[in-house]
This record gives structure tokens, C-alpha cells and sequence, in this order.
């Protein structure tokens, strides 16, 4: 769990004025491919489950499991829809991006 809530708040730090609660873009707005973004797409996303992750195993109990499909779900929907805002906003520069990063885990997803 620390892992992950580590994870959140270095990839928040790293986005700096660019971090946002709702989905969208900043005039001037780049790429950033610093710190975990060299990696991943969205490693804020990958912490939140390495976070629900670390719950299960904290609790020990395979119930516990269940709770990650909610937030899993909505994950998946948030990634595709600042995809598009940010291809539409960024352009070439993300779709370049895009294509040699995974969304959430290094050289797998």
C-alpha cells in the first residue's frame, strides 16, 4: 500500500500545475515524459490499484479482492476518455508518446 501511495504522490508532484481533478488540458500544456511518466502513461492510475492491491494482501482475505473492480472499471473508462482530450490537445507529440509507453505497467500494459 505505502508503495503505491508513494507512487500517486511522486506522479502528481512530477505533473506538477498540470495535475488535475477533472479531465483537461492547460494552455501551452507538453508532454511530460519525466520521472514515472518515462515508463507509463498513467502511472497515477497504476498507484491506485498498487494501493487497492496492497489493501487485499494487508487484509488477507479474498473478498477483499472485490474492491479493486469498482475503481478498476472506472480506471479503465477515465484513461479512455484523457486520452482523447490529451490527443486532441497534444497531438503528434502524444500519439509519438503513446507509442512507446504502456498505459499502466512497464513494457506489459
Amino acid at each position: 500500500m505505502a508503495t503505491g501511495i508513494g507512487l500517486r504522490f511522486y506522479a502528481v508532484h512530477t505533473l506538477g500545475r498540470y495535475f488535475t481533478l477533472t479531465v483537461r488540458t492547460h494552455q501551452g500544456q507538453r508532454v511530460i515524459e519525466a520521472g514515472p511518466y518515462r515508463l507509463v502513461r498513467h502511472p497515477s492510475y497504476s498507484a491506485i490499484l498498487l494501493t487497492f492491491g496492497g489493501m487485499c494482501l494487508a487484509l488477507a482475505n479474498w473478498l477483499t479482492l472485490l474492491t479493486i473492480v469498482f475503481p478498476a472499471i472506472a480506471i479503465a473508462y477515465r484513461i479512455r476518455v484523457e486520452e482523447a482530450v490529451l490527443l486532441d490537445a497534444l497531438g503528434d507529440d502524444y500519439r509519438r508518446y503513446m507509442g512507446h509507453t504502456k498505459r499502466l505497467v512497464p513494457y506489459v500494459v
